[in-house]
């Protein structure tokens, strides 16, 4: 019996290994803007928030550079980052049983739309989602708290389903507590776990098949 009625994936760290192509296409964006490159050794402080967070808080940008260095990130994303996604072991395995149990499940990703669609193309994971829901072009929708309920308005579904995220960073966490929806926290991903904690995070999978065992309850019938 299925736990939830909707489930929405968080992208990077989640569903797919993309710290690698992420990481390319920040440095190759700072250079080409003339900044010093940060240290960028700690993914959590740049997969996970939107675009324009990182730019203005971990590089420093002013508000007219983070403009330029958004559009200058997007070339590089889509040519060269993008590339070096990885779906995570056993995470195919999940998607395919969620798939064969009926339950609508969505991409939920602070990464701009169209990279998240093109992304799960890469990684031939579009036909298992009914909807691949990211960041709006013009920034009106880029914090998880709008994201959550853009994506289950495209499954079809309320805010007051049942419904649970599945992310690795405290933005996911934040996200779902400030909608009110449900949480699973993958420790597996890039995120801190003990920073999860704070944002309400209560759940977590050290690995994708633990979220099987999270989704359905056993029928006592």
């Amino acid at each position: 019996m299925a736990k939830y009625d909707y489930v929405l994936f968080d992208f990077d760290g989640t569903l797919s290994q993309s710290a690698e192509g992420v990481r390319l296409s920040l440095e190759k964006t700072i250079e080409k803007m003339g900044k010093p490159i940060p240290d960028l050794s700690d993914y959590s402080k740049y997969l996970g928030p939107p675009l324009v967070n990182t730019l203005k808080n971990l590089c420093g940008f002013s508000e007219d550079e983070c403009n330029k260095g958004i559009e200058i990130y997007k070339g590089f994303y889509k040519t060269e980052g993008i590339k070096k996604n990885r779906l995570y072991d056993g995470m195919e395995e999940v998607l395919k049983t969620l798939n064969a149990n009926n339950i609508p499940i969505s991409v939920c990703s602070s990464k701009y739309e169209l990279f998240a669609e093109k992304a799960c193309d890469i990684l031939d994971i579009t036909k298992y989602f009914k909807a691949v829901c990211g960041s709006s072009k013009d920034g009106s929708r880029k914090e998880k708290a709008d994201l959550i309920p853009y994506a289950v308005n495209r499954l079809g579904g309320k805010m007051t389903d049942k419904i649970v995220l599945i992310g690795d960073t405290y933005f996911d966490a934040e996200g779902a507590r400030l909608t009110g929806i449900d949480f699973i926290a993958a420790s597996y991903g890039y995120g801190e776990k003990s920073l999860m904690k704070k944002h309400g995070a209560k759940v977590f999978v050290n690995n994708p098949l633990e979220i099987l065992d999270i989704m359905f309850t056993p029928n006592t019938d």
